[in-house]
């Protein structure tokens, strides 16, 4: 018998039970994006499509095909400005939150 599951189980089940672990994944890949590792940020969005809006959803919401978006959201994918833009604008929209930034001084 097996007592452990799947991490992407794990993080979907987490996010679709817990709206401040799903905020704080988007703040986190926005983060990451400003602070140069989107092979990261689009993994972290890609789960966050999954267990929430899903791809087909999204790809109503953007007016793009699924396997575009599957594509722009891996660990090699390449998104414009705008298709991220709009991905985001999505799961905020989603999530019901704003997206603020900060900058700090780097000491």
């Amino acid at each position: 018998m097996v007592l452990t599951r799947d991490f992407k189980e794990t993080v979907n089940a987490r996010i679709q039970r817990d709206p401040e672990f799903a905020v704080a994944l988007l703040d986190e890949a926005a983060s990451l994006f400003l602070n140069g590792e989107p092979e990261t940020a689009r993994l972290i969005l890609r789960d966050l499509v999954n267990a929430t809006v899903g791809f087909e959803e999204l790809a109503i919401a953007t007016s793009k095909p699924s396997k575009s978006l599957h594509r722009m959201l891996s660990a090699k994918g390449n998104p414009t400005m705008d298709n991220l833009t709009t991905i985001f604008n999505v799961l905020r929209k989603e999530l019901r939150v704003d997206i603020r930034v900060q900058a700090v001084s780097c000491v």
